[in-house]
């Protein structure tokens, strides 16, 4: 039966999207407190930003869950590919601070920024193989 099939790998990828956001966010919260010092022009310091990006994931994990259709999938894709962007952009370039964003270059691989950049790829994956999975299904 296709469709119940296409039913279970569309659940299956929304609950695998938001494990990897579930994780995203976890580090983050976990690692603000760390970040807390370094803080950007308008005062807006690294801590916030990891604490507004655990919100955001939590959130983008919740409505993946809950709604799993093309808009929470796109907007997982999109919490998920930023968030590794932020941290692929940290890690290999010094851009240095942007208007009340902080200088974050950091580049160091240590296990924390590592566990989150996987599960940011992995959400990446999922939530764009989701998405892909959902637009097929409404051309039918």
């Amino acid at each position: 039966m296709p469709g119940f099939s296409d039913s279970r790998t569309r659940m299956f990828l929304r609950v695998l999207t938001a494990i990897g956001l579930g994780v995203d966010a976890y580090v983050h919260a976990d690692l603000a407190g760390q970040f807390d010092g370094n803080t950007g022009s308008g005062g807006l310091s690294q801590g916030n930003l990891f604490r507004i990006e655990a919100a955001v994931a939590s959130l983008a994990a919740l409505l993946i869950l809950v709604h799993g259709r093309r808009l929470a999938a796109a907007f997982a894709l999109v919490v998920a590919a930023s968030a590794l962007a932020a941290v692929l952009v940290t890690r290999y370039y010094d851009i240095g601070a942007i208007g009340p964003l902080p200088d974050m270059y950091d580049p160091a691989w240590y296990t924390e920024k590592t566990v989150s950049a996987i599960a940011e790829a992995f959400a990446v994956v999922t939530s764009a193989s989701l998405l892909l999975n959902l637009h097929r299904r409404v051309k039918r």
